[in-house]
């Protein structure tokens, strides 16, 4: 055999890639990079990354490391590239190596949307895949839903069912093809198909499928359509009669409906969307997006949605089509006329995880739906869609779903062995964290059923496959109700019980890579105390491992326990009396009995927002998690107001000062809005002396639920700043619980950390 000849200087490299590089068009970049440069060599998907071996000019190779971090492809995220030198093999190819098994180390891209060049596919005249509800290529579609393990290759996923054609499979080895390796390539040949399926009428497919569920749409049926992370229930956004039927059904109470729009140009028509919110609805993750309603004359071809979409409020939960499928039910160039604006809601019971499953679908959701368009492609995980808000041109993430998870997070002190943190009760969701990485899951719901927690094992169960991790910590919640605490302290693990406050905190020292020492202000309903009493209004001196409390808002009783939450009127009369004012609701003296059996102490912020609400008569009772206070933050607007005096005195926050002053103006004939303007600024303004007087250290961290209202977010956060503070606030997890596991788990990372001490 002829010896190879080498080059004097010729240099070889083995490079692994680690982070978002698996489905993304990584290795096509990389081989096209390397003959650009004339580099021999491979490539190749492991589990622990991709692996790059690049032999040539030294000086190419070089260039060839720069490039390969900073030219990436859209969707791929690069978290680490080492290398080491090997010796030279000479060759002129640079080739695409089939995948190889091991131990997991990198994580798949979040679903995204359909991607400019697949909607001109699907919508353009001629080509194979015209009209194909599942048109997709390395740059967009499904990614996360459909991974059942690593490494992200077809036989890895829900696709490995429907083999290739001949067309698809050669496209799908072509390294100049955009699909290269797009493991949920298909086309009408060898793809799945849709089927539309309706109570004791025979099924229609494929293109009829598609007609007959615009048809039912647009005549007032709703359709349980089948999405790339779970099932949605739709129906004609702009008709009321249909859009009442849907929130019967579902025991929606006034809670509002996202709607699917047809297009930027549509939600502009009926929502204030500035050139941030506008970005985030075509970009390619797609969330719901948190906008305010228009208030002037609408434009002649306007859309006007049912009032019962949102019933009274001020603001639209508004994002635009993300799969083949949405597009196709909008209609495309030639099609009859179509809906508009879809609501497009989770398709599931109330407390019961997003449906994934066909079968499952057709019984849990009979009660909801009038058809099912469903398809044959399998969802592995199920994904909610995301909601997000926009302030001052940045993020605040509401829920954090599909296009996010399973995306990487900072760990600012490494995690020395692998966690899971458990997570909370609402908004639930867990992490598991290895190395400086952290992985949150998607948004799980409630965990208050058997179905949840079921939902619960299986996403985790993958998460520890992916990342070939069994967890030797785990972090928990102190309540000891929670049924992720329960779950978590039946593990054979080092346990780390993590108070929610604290976690709270954690989770936006973290985000933005902190260690701490901070002061932080946690707003939030619930969460249980070092003391045994229920905490929410808490101000906190804190760094990742530990935390004491030097403020808070004073604690009163609940009257019924969980009653009082679901009816603030009962908060309402207790802050009366405490602030001694007339109590005028006529079952208070009964309900006051409550006090001697059933009140546990709450510090919660949430209930505060609930009693002055109820006090100026917006919500007596409500059907949702948080209605009382969106109410009272959307009745305050932008209205102007000095902020009512609330004293702070021995590390409490005396809230009976601001319903004291609230009942006061309200009998003086104060309109509304300024009063719950003044007490929002009170609020704020309390806040803010808190901090002052606690000095020290010159960092804050502003989260909790609460912190999802903006009026209260900008108006903290301005006066901590005025008064010399950094002010850290969420951009990348929730405020809310589903930041929760996050914060657990950065907090168990520095506790167990080797280096602490």
């Amino acid at each position: 055999m002829a010896s190879i000849s080498i080059s004097p200087g010729r240099e070889r490299r083995r490079i692994t890639v680690t982070g978002v590089v698996q489905g993304v068009g990584f290795r096509p970049f990389t081989y096209a990079l390397a003959r650009e440069l004339g580099l021999s060599g491979s490539v190749g998907n492991t589990s622990a990354g991709v692996v790059v071996q690049v032999e040539g000019d030294p000086t190419d190779i070089a260039t060839f490391l720069r490039r390969l971090a900073s030219q990436t492809p859209p969707l791929a995220i690069v978290e680490s590239i080492t290398f080491d030198t090997i010796p030279a093999r000479g060759g002129t190819e640079f080739i695409i190596e089939d995948s190889v098994a091991g131990i997991g180390r990198t994580m798949v891209s979040p679903d995204v949307a359909t991607c400019a060049e697949c909607r001109s596919d699907l919508t353009g005249p001629a080509g194979r895949r015209h009209r194909n509800p599942f048109v997709t290529c390395t740059n967009c579609g499904p990614r996360f839903t459909i991974i059942t393990g690593l490494p992200y290759d077809r036989p890895n996923t829900t696709m490995a069912a429907f083999p290739m054609c001949d067309s698809c499979a050669a496209e799908y080895a072509d390294p100049a093809d955009r699909r290269f390796h797009a493991q949920p390539i298909c086309c009408p040949d060898c793809g799945p198909r849709l089927r539309l399926v309706r109570p004791g009428v025979e099924s229609s497919w494929d293109e009829a499928a598609l007609a007959e569920a615009r048809r039912l749409l647009l005549g007032g049926a709703v359709v349980a359509v089948k999405g790339i992370g779970g099932y949605h229930l739709a129906c004609d956004a702009t008709d009321e009669t249909a859009v009442q039927t849907l929130r019967k059904r579902k025991g929606r109470g006034d809670k509002p409906f996202a709607v699917m729009l047809d297009s930027l140009g549509a939600a502009q028509t009926l929502a204030n969307v500035d050139a941030d919110s506008a970005a985030l609805l075509t970009g390619p993750r797609r969330p719901i997006v948190l906008v305010e309603r228009r208030t002037d004359p609408p434009y002649p071809d306007a859309l006007r949605l049912a009032e019962a979409v949102a019933p009274g409020g001020p603001d639209l939960g508004i994002f635009l089509p993300y799969s083949p499928l949405h597009h196709l039910l909008f209609g495309t160039q030639g099609d009859p006329p179509g809906p508009r604006a879809l609501v497009m809601t989770s398709g599931n019971l109330a407390g019961e995880p997003i449906v994934i499953d066909d079968d499952e679908a057709l019984v849990r959701l009979s009660g909801l739906a009038d058809a099912w368009l469903v398809h044959d492609r399998p969802i592995q995980v199920p994904c909610d869609d995301s909601v997000v808000r926009v302030l001052d041109g940045a993020e605040l993430p509401i829920r954090r779903s599909r296009g996010y998870a399973p995306g990487g997070l900072p760990l600012p002190i490494a995690a020395t062995r692998p966690i899971v943190a458990a997570g909370a009760q609402l908004k639930s969701t867990f992490c598991v964290a290895r190395g400086r990485e952290a992985y949150l899951s998607p948004h799980l719901g409630d965990l208050e059923s058997d179905l949840a927690l079921r939902a619960f094992d299986a996403d985790l169960s993958l998460f520890l496959a992916m990342l070939s991790v069994q967890p030797e910590v785990v972090a928990h919640d102190l309540h000891p109700g929670y049924l992720a605490t329960k779950w978590a302290l039946e593990q054979e693990a080092e346990l780390v019980g993590v108070q929610h406050h604290h976690a709270h905190a954690a989770a936006c020292l973290a985000e933005h890579g902190r260690e701490g020492p901070a002061l932080a202000v946690v707003f939030d309903g619930t969460g249980l105390g070092t003391d045994g009493t229920l905490w929410g209004g808490e101000v906190l001196r804190c760094d990742l491992r530990s935390f004491e409390r030097v403020a808070h808002l004073e604690p009163v009783p609940l009257p019924g326990g969980e009653a009082a939450i679901r009816e603030p009127w009962r908060m309402a009369a207790v802050y009366l009396e405490r602030a001694g004012r007339p109590v005028t609701w006529e079952r208070w003296p009964l309900v006051r009995e409550s006090l001697k059996v059933n009140a546990p102490l709450s510090s919660g912020m949430g209930r505060l927002f609930d009693a002055v609400a109820a006090l100026l008569g917006l919500r007596e009772r409500v059907s949702y998690e948080g209605q009382a206070a969106i109410e009272l933050e959307q009745l305050a607007g932008e209205v102007e107001a000095e902020p009512y005096g609330c004293g702070v005195s021995g590390a409490v926050i005396a809230g009976s000062d601001l319903v004291r002053a609230a009942h006061d103006d309200l009998a003086a004939g104060r309109p509304a809005a300024e009063i719950a303007a003044a007490f929002h600024e009170g609020v704020a303004a309390a806040a803010a002396l808190a901090c002052a007087e606690a000095a020290e250290p010159r960092t804050i961290v502003l989260s909790g639920g609460t912190f999802q209202n903006l009026r209260l977010l900008a108006s903290s956060r301005t006066r901590l700043e005025e008064l010399g503070f950094e002010v850290l606030t969420h951009r990348r997890v929730p405020p809310n619980d589903g930041g929760i596991s996050y914060g657990q788990a950065a907090v168990a990372a520095a506790r167990t950390s080797r280096l602490s001490v």
